[in-house]
């Protein structure tokens, strides 16, 4: 039985890892060419340090100058000394250059494109390379545009399966990427992806969620959803408030309401800016949270959506005097 590690490095790329319960993380990474920072491999520099996002483990022996009672507390670890006991996610503080790995690349094909609105089209790509891709639902991959040099960056909207794997993608006019899917996309195609890459993915679940799509930038929630169902569900509630500009643009609702009737504790709303819509909340996503979901504070929220939404949802939390447990939000806008 091995269990898997996902090392976060400072440049946003992740790469994971296979760890026995019964060898340290750091041994692990070096047995897979991962040159994670360490230098006494004994419990007694410090240099190993990381910061444990989620999982299980127990430490060997080491000394308080090498990690203080306190930084245990807080949830760091000395990868020498740090065996899991599941799979875990791991913060390291150097970059994956310096740590001798980089960025994976896949080769897939396109195995579907749709164009789900007006605004939104979905791609979805295939490839025996991709039943080896592993990443943290929310992150994102760098696609190359064929025929070009050129990449974009776009949130996995599933996690992998069967080796497939898809994304929304915004539908913008003269857009390099949306240009290329709608007008001379053929199923079959070539696509190369670079990642995962991102620190916007989902943590564990240890108090109330509260999810902000603007756009596509539903698509790190889906894949979110699909792991939380995966996993059995959740003992917290998750809401999630999915604004757009107008109806046609409201995409992926079914999978929504697929969610909610496999996860009790999972609840939507629907936002549309125009006044005009036929959708009885209207406005901005800011204008529909209510002080239930904030939860005085007791509550992560994930936000992922145009610069201007991340402004106004940061500006609401100021006027509200809400202090989250944890805000993660990931910014985009069209190249």
């Amino acid at each position: 039985m091995t269990h898997q590690i996902a090392l976060n490095f400072e440049d946003g790329v992740t790469r994971f890892i296979d760890c026995k319960p019964t060898e340290t993380v750091a041994d692990a990474a070096y047995r897979q060419s991962i040159n994670v920072p360490i230098d006494c491999r004994d419990g007694a520099c410090g240099t190993c340090t990381c910061f444990v996002e989620a999982g299980e483990f127990t430490m060997g022996e080491y000394i308080e100058d090498a990690l203080s009672q306190a930084a245990a507390a807080e949830g760091y670890a000395l990868s020498c000394q740090m065996y899991p006991k599941s799979d875990c996610v791991l913060r390291i503080p150097a970059s994956s250059e310096v740590c001798k790995t980089r960025q994976a690349n896949f080769s897939a094909t396109i195995s579907e494109v749709r164009q789900l609105s007006a605004s939104t089209l979905s791609l979805t790509l295939h490839g025996e390379a991709l039943n080896k891709l592993a990443f943290l639902p929310g992150q994102y991959a760098n696609l190359q545009v064929p025929g070009s040099d050129q990449h974009r960056a776009y949130s996995f909207s599933s996690m992998p399966r069967d080796g497939s794997v898809s994304f929304l993608i915004r539908n913008v006019p003269g857009g390099l990427m949306s240009g290329f899917l709608r007008e001379r996309a053929q199923v079959g195609d070539s696509m190369v992806l670079a990642g995962p890459l991102g620190s916007f993915y989902l943590r564990d679940i240890r108090r109330p969620v509260l999810m902000l799509a603007g756009g596509t930038g539903l698509a790190p929630f889906l894949a979110m959803l699909a792991k939380v169902v995966a996993a059995g569900g959740s003992a917290h509630p998750i809401h999630l408030i999915y604004g757009v500009n107008s109806d046609t643009d409201l995409v992926e609702v079914d999978k929504l309401a697929a969610f909610a009737d496999a996860l009790p504790n999972f609840t939507y709303a629907l936002v549309v800016v125009s006044p005009d819509s036929t959708r009885p909340r209207k406005g901005y996503v800011t204008q529909h949270i209510d002080a239930a979901q904030l939860n005085d504070g007791d509550v992560d929220i994930y936000l992922c959506g145009p610069p201007p939404m991340v402004e106004a949802v940061t500006q609401t939390m100021r006027e509200r005097a809400i202090h989250p447990a944890s805000f993660h939000y990931e910014k985009f806008a069209a190249a």
